[in-house]
């Protein structure tokens, strides 16, 4: 067995907290907040909105990077020697996340917010939400990914190396993924800003947190990583959370007079999630992998890299953007979908097996 693995084996598994079980709780309330705090205060949130350097904007950089280093800090680079011990799940995986979910949601973009529902969206946001939408599907999750693997009994070797494989491609397909669907969406891509968001909310935080997870686990072994990992979970929670008053303090009056848009927003979103869990675990059925890497595999292959949708959403196209109300709309409505889809991968299990 490999160190990974045994390290692996030897933590906890992850159970889904109480902040995480009702994320969708804290998504709404913060949302509303966010609302409510725009309207009583508005200079403050335009002076939030524009302290920017070069584009990026200096609150949810830091907000952001508070988000996701936590998450990153759990990612084992040496589980990707792995990968060969669960080749079928991996492709099945890689096919969905990489070649199925972002165009099947560009799709999806274009039937329904540019022409079934476009009669009753703002016309000048059409092809903003668009772009928030591929966004969204343009990244797979790395973080969530683990609490649902506990939750399917999924085997932990294989979530742990599915999980650093996709932060490894992450790296170089991002960008040009995200540049060739928006193009494609007729959206003009700036390429510079672009650049930048990856250097800024992938390369950078990747390298920083796995230097920090050598020093880590330099000094004080698996056990000082799992402490400071456990002290890290509510701040990288109560980051996302400010991040979304902030972004709806700046978006209140739109929301306030179109509500219906976030429903109808959420209709790809919860259709590409049925759609690409579906896939993935015909995929492995068909391939004759075991369930317990079939389950993870499913999850993995249907969530989204919500906080780096969020914050690419507002450096391309600014915090009132219909794109940064898509992604958000993203991460208010993936945890309901995503434990529905827990329960109906636990409850086809004998279907699945007698395959």
């Amino acid at each position: 067995m490999s160190a990974s693995a045994a390290a692996a084996d030897a933590a906890p598994r992850p159970a889904m907290g109480f902040f995480e079980r009702f994320l969708t709780l804290w998504v709404a309330l913060c949302m509303a907040a966010g609302v409510i705090l725009g309207q009583l205060a508005p200079d403050v949130f335009r002076a939030l909105g524009g302290a920017t350097v070069v584009q990026v904007n200096l609150p949810v950089a830091i907000l952001v990077w508070l988000m996701i280093v936590p998450m990153l800090l759990k990612i084992d680079p040496a589980a990707l020697r792995e990968v060969g011990q669960h080749w079928r799940g991996i492709s099945a995986t890689l096919g969905v996340n990489w070649l199925v979910k972002p165009f099947s949601m560009a799709l999806l973009g274009w039937l329904f917010v540019g022409h079934l529902f476009r009669p009753w969206l703002p016309a000048a946001q059409v092809d903003s939400y668009i772009a928030g939408l591929i966004l969204l599907a343009a990244a797979p999750c790395t973080a969530m990914v683990f609490v649902w693997s506990n939750l399917v009994d999924g085997e932990p070797h294989f979530t742990l190396s599915q999980v650093a494989l996709n932060d490894t491609i992450m790296v170089v397909a991002f960008a040009p993924l995200v540049g060739l669907l928006l193009g494609l969406s007729a959206i003009v891509v700036p390429w510079d800003t672009l650049f930048l968001s990856v250097l800024l909310y992938i390369v950078v935080p990747v390298a920083a947190a796995q230097l920090w997870r050598r020093a880590l686990i330099a000094r004080g072994g698996q056990g000082a990583l799992s402490r400071v990992l456990s002290r890290l979970a509510p701040l990288s929670l109560a980051a996302l959370l400010l991040t979304l008053v902030l972004l709806f303090g700046l978006q209140g009056e739109q929301i306030i007079a179109q509500p219906g848009v976030i429903a109808l927003l959420a209709v790809p979103i919860v259709i590409q999630v049925y759609l690409n869990a579906g896939l993935a675990y015909a995929a492995n059925r068909a391939m004759g992998e075991a369930w317990c890497v079939a389950g993870p595999s499913a999850l993995i292959g249907a969530s989204n890299f919500f906080e780096l949708a969020v914050a690419t959403a507002i450096v391309l196209f600014g915090f009132q953007s219909g794109a940064a109300l898509a992604t958000v709309v993203g991460v208010l409505v993936e945890v309901p979908v995503m434990l529905t889809v827990v329960w109906l991968v636990r409850r086809t299990r004998p279907w699945y097996e007698r395959a």
